[in-house]
């Protein structure tokens, strides 16, 4: 019997579960840990809470973690609860799934500011991670600025400018859906370095801003290239720049009614952050391209922001024990191999890049490399306790752990505390989803 322990329970952490499974069968014991007592990961916290469709996605994981021969083990840190090197000691095989949870830094005076947030704290916010659920931005300025072109961008332009309505079926939480509907927010401006040939927005998510009800997208069409520059882009791309074309056509007309402008500031690289306490401006300097590249022109152009949201990348977290590429902001590693038995997959492994599909064929990857360091003996012989001695290394250290079954219970409570129409209210306070575990916890 091999034994695999997967740190992180997102989408990369269960698809290398799940291919586990189908490559080793009755011969191997999967442990899924996470420190959070819930989950899916990115598919919980990460996700726009508008799109639940794509959250779907976690039934597919629910069957691989209702396997026999898989266990979730949440309320747990590798690194700290328990050393890299503990955990190497119990299980022939060690991967590292813990995605990118922290921003990648803006990098310019004023960033400090307050009402400045990163994607992951701003989206963590609305999506109730409780690391983040006290965030409380300010949201009675006039003026959003949006730092990115990507689908995070978008997402949070979205959330910003939709009416409580329009959240009916989400799972938005109820503190940030209050805050949103007093929101002040008249204009909201994304921004980017680059210009609309170099946008990593797909056609679904950008389409979605010419459906809201009270906000409407405005692009330049000076900004656009010439149409007949399109045919070279990707299909996708393609589709992406259409829309911005039909955006910009619609000009005002598409804004009768509609109180919130959602603008696409082009050719503008951020280059510093103006304010006493709060941010109040922002600094950009205009951009031209050259070899697909944003080259600055010294032409600086100061525009209001009353608040700021970088989505402009993500960096995983260094663990001790572990190599780390600080500049990369992802873990050293060979094709996903870090150390002799120890592995690292999806973003952690390649950065935060591709989409939650794009997980499952890093994840099957990883378990043939997995394969092949067994079958050439780089894993070893075997013998190792797994499982049970992980659980006797828990019980000696106090560790409070909760099961997949423990899991249900805080689902079924989150459920049953759901707004009308709404699917749940996720808990935002860890001793809460505790609390919601009642007295009669399974051993």
């Amino acid at each position: 019997m091999r034994h695999l322990a997967i740190i992180g329970s997102g989408p990369s952490g269960y698809y290398t579960a799940e291919a586990a499974q189908k490559a080793f069968g009755d011969d191997i014991r999967v442990d899924v840990f996470d420190r959070l007592p819930v989950p899916y990961g990115l598919i919980r916290s990460g996700v726009a809470p508008d799109h639940q469709s794509i959250k779907g996605v976690s039934r597919r994981y629910e069957k691989v973690a209702l396997s026999e021969n898989v266990r979730f083990v949440g309320n747990v840190t590798i690194g700290s609860d328990i050393s890299v090197d503990e955990l190497a000691g119990l299980y022939d095989a060690l991967v590292f799934a813990t995605g990118a949870p922290h921003d990648r830094e803006l990098g310019i005076p004023g960033a400090e500011l307050g009402n400045v947030f990163g994607s992951a704290r701003f989206v963590g916010w609305y999506n109730g991670h409780p690391e983040f659920a006290r965030l409380a931005p300010d949201l009675t300025g006039s003026t959003a600025v949006v730092i990115g072109m990507g689908n995070v961008a978008l997402d949070v332009a979205r959330i910003l400018s939709k009416t409580r309505e329009e959240f009916a079926d989400s799972d938005i939480v109820n503190h940030a859906l209050d805050q949103l509907a007093s929101a002040g927010i008249e204009r909201i401006v994304l921004l980017g370095r680059r210009g609309p040939h170099q946008i990593m927005m797909t056609p679904k998510e950008l389409g979605e801003l010419g459906e809201l009800a009270r906000a409407a997208p405005v692009v330049d069409p000076a900004d656009l290239p010439p149409e007949g520059d399109d045919a070279m882009l990707e299909p996708g791309l393609r589709k992406s720049v259409t829309l911005l074309r039909q955006f910009a056509a619609a000009g005002e007309t598409a804004r009768e009614g509609k109180p919130i402008a959602i603008e696409f500031a082009f050719f503008a690289q951020p280059h510093a952050l103006i304010g006493t306490d709060n941010v109040e401006a922002i600094e950009v300097e205009r951009t031209v391209i050259e070899r697909g590249r944003a080259v600055g022109t010294g032409e600086i152009e100061r525009l209001p922001a009353d608040l700021v949201v970088s989505c402009i990348g993500y960096r995983s977290s260094p663990i001790p024990g572990l190599p780390f590429d600080e500049r990369a902001g992802r873990f050293a590693n060979d094709e996903g191999r870090m150390l002799p038995g120890i592995y690292c997959v999806g973003w952690a492994r390649r950065g935060p890049t591709g989409t939650i599909g794009t997980n499952r064929p890093d994840g099957y990857g990883i378990v043939e490399k997995i394969g092949e360091d067994l079958a050439d003996g780089t894993l070893g012989n075997g013998g190792k306790q797994g499982r049970a001695g992980f659980d006797a290394l828990a019980r000696s250290k106090g560790l409070d752990l909760v099961t997949f079954r423990d899991w249900k219970k805080i689902e079924q409570a989150e459920e049953q505390a759901a707004r009308a129409g709404a699917p749940r209210e996720k808990f935002v306070d860890l001793a809460a989803m505790m609390q919601a575990l009642g007295d009669d916890r399974e051993p």
